[in-house]
């Protein structure tokens, strides 16, 4: 009992700075809703990635994350669905600090649209909530989803499903990508390595961390074959795991 009351204490201070950064992004906020409301969305999608962008440093340099990024050139023009392993809860606000050039939503799990504050500002950047073990519900999310990268809003999906707190990287779920082969976008994987130490590691929020990102070339879908969109999710996971495996191998040296 005392550790965990050990623990929470040491996680306050961080808790605290949290909710009052993403208090401070309420401008913004107010912004993005104007603008949807609208029907202005590449305002809209601008306002997003200036938001995301600023809560993305801010973290980073709170908690004085060495990051180091590969490949920040090689997104495409137009909406993308990124794709990536899923390490970490600053899985999240790291993606914010490294892609800069588009705005994105994340395809997340419903739980987190119902923390206090967080879920408020998930949801306002576009993303969408799944509801695990539902299918019919799962089912209009993804369309939810395709209309979005329709309309040219970006979106990140972690195939994995859950976090890998620093163990291997699970199996991507198959039809992860579905999303992006029925409008046709192109998907980018994204390999990352080191944001469990932020916090999973040890169940304290740990500063000083080193934090690797690889933005891999995109892979086109349009006009792809039936059987290229079915191995589509194997392919993106081959990618990203290739990366993991020449990191950990070049630690090992």
């Amino acid at each position: 009992m005392l550790s965990v009351v050990w623990i929470a204490l040491r996680n306050l201070p961080f808790v605290v700075w949290l909710f009052a950064e993403l208090r401070r992004l309420r401008g913004f906020r107010r912004n993005i809703a104007k603008y949807r409301a609208s029907g202005e969305e590449e305002l809209e999608r601008r306002e997003i990635l200036k938001a995301t962008s600023l809560w993305g440093d801010d973290l980073a340099r709170k908690l004085r994350v060495d990051l180091r990024v590969e490949g920040e050139t090689r997104l495409p023009a137009g909406p993308v669905v990124f794709v990536s392993n899923h390490e970490s809860y600053a899985d999240i606000p790291l993606f914010c600090a490294v892609i800069r050039e588009k705005q994105f939503g994340f395809i997340a799990k419903r739980e987190l649209s119902r923390l206090p504050v967080f879920g408020k500002w998930i949801a306002d950047i576009r993303s969408v909530f799944i509801k695990r073990g539902d299918a019919r519900a799962s089912l209009a999310a993804i369309e939810e989803g395709v209309e979005l990268l329709r309309r040219g809003f970006s979106l990140v999906v972690f195939p994995e499903g859950t976090r890998g707190k620093g163990g291997p990287m699970r199996a991507f779920k198959k039809g992860s990508l579905r999303l992006a082969t029925k409008p046709g976008v192109a998907v980018v994987p994204v390999t990352h390595t080191g944001c469990y130490g932020i916090f999973e590691e040890s169940g304290v929020i740990r500063p000083g961390v080193r934090v690797r990102f690889c933005i891999h070339p995109a892979i086109e879908t349009a006009g792809m074959s039936k059987r290229e969109a079915a191995a589509l999710t194997e392919v993106a996971e081959d990618v990203i795991r290739a990366k993991l495996t020449e990191w950990e191998t070049e630690n090992r040296a």
